[in-house]
């Protein structure tokens, strides 16, 4: 028995949801990044260390894929929801924490709100590539 392609919607069908997931995901990525930003400045108890050091080690993998996810590079966004696991796990981690549940429910709740809607900006965005080369 052989396979039978589904055809693959249009692009009509594909550009308001690749939007929308678009837009869901850069807040959720933004939402990480001013969370970690925030609480390592401003709220945590570092212990004599060197806040731009605690920070920079928590900013640096996120901000290494901030050109590709500002052009909306959909390669970029599937290669930041593997990265964005480690965050959400941190953050469930913290969540265990004495006076942490916050931060920590921050960075699940952001983490989240990236993965999902970045996953299906990279189903909707790769079956638009496909769309628009003919294929």
């Amino acid at each position: 028995m052989s396979k039978i392609e589904k055809p693959l919607p249009s692009l009509n069908y594909l550009e308001p949801r690749m939007r929308i997931t678009r837009i869901l995901s850069l807040v959720g990525y933004l939402g990480v990044i001013f969370t970690l930003l925030t609480y390592n400045a401003l709220f945590a108890d570092l212990h004599g260390a060197n806040p731009l050091v605690i920070i920079g080690t928590l900013l640096v993998p996120l901000l290494i894929f901030m050109p590709g996810i500002i052009i909306g590079n959909v390669r970029a966004h599937a290669w930041l929801c593997f990265a964005i696991n480690l965050y959400f796990i941190y953050g469930v981690l913290v969540c265990f924490q004495p006076g942490r549940l916050m931060y920590g429910s921050l960075l699940v709740g952001f983490s989240v709100l990236y993965f999902i809607p970045a996953m299906g900006y990279v189903r909707w965005g790769f079956q638009a590539k496909r769309v628009s080369e003919g294929g």
